[in-house]
């Protein structure tokens, strides 16, 4: 649907520790079997925010279902903060760190190309379409923001998305006169 241009974004009520809430839930059972622990952090944001839950939801999902994946020993930390803010807009990054095995630095670069994976023996062991980085980053961009990972080969990975969110009851317009 993306790339096909037949992504329409919902605009509603956006709930950032909630997401985050939702995400550790669906999480949980995984991170219980490893006996990794988890971590999250919310930074103070605005209240009633607008943005598509639904699909900020989804590119978290992505990001700490790999994380959970990558990762045998250690823990996994779940951010949401505050980058900057305008009349009109919140600019939210959100994070997902792991101690896990780390990328290459030549192989991050192609991370977020659909159907593309750190290498190949990662796929064979670890499974995925390497498609969830790159739907995320669309995702995020989708919503006025970018995607991106940095990572320590055998020591861990931050892989981050960010976007702009609305703030509820303010228009552009408004802005500008006030």
């Amino acid at each position: 649907k993306i790339e096909a241009g037949k992504f329409e974004l919902v605009e509603m009520v956006v709930s950032v520790e909630a997401l985050m809430a939702n995400v550790a839930s669906m999480i949980q059972g995984s991170l219980h079997g490893k006996h990794l622990t988890l971590h999250t952090e919310v930074g103070e944001l605005p209240a009633n925010l607008l943005g598509d839950p639904t699909l900020i939801q989804q590119a978290l999902l992505n990001y700490a279902g790999n994380a959970v994946k990558f990762t045998e020993v250690g823990s996994i930390t779940l951010r949401a903060f505050l980058v900057e803010e305008d009349e009109v807009t919140v600019h939210v990054r959100f994070e997902v760190r792991d101690t896990g095995i780390g990328i290459a630095p030549e192989d991050l670069p192609r991370l977020f190309t659909a159907f593309e994976q750190a290498d190949n023996s990662s796929t064979r062991k670890y499974g995925g379409t390497g498609l969830g980085l790159a739907i995320t980053r669309k995702i995020a961009q989708q919503m006025g923001g970018g995607a991106g990972a940095e990572s320590t080969l055998g020591v861990g990975s931050t892989f981050w998305f960010s976007l702009r969110l609305k703030k509820c009851g303010v228009n552009a317009a408004d802005a500008r006169a006030s």
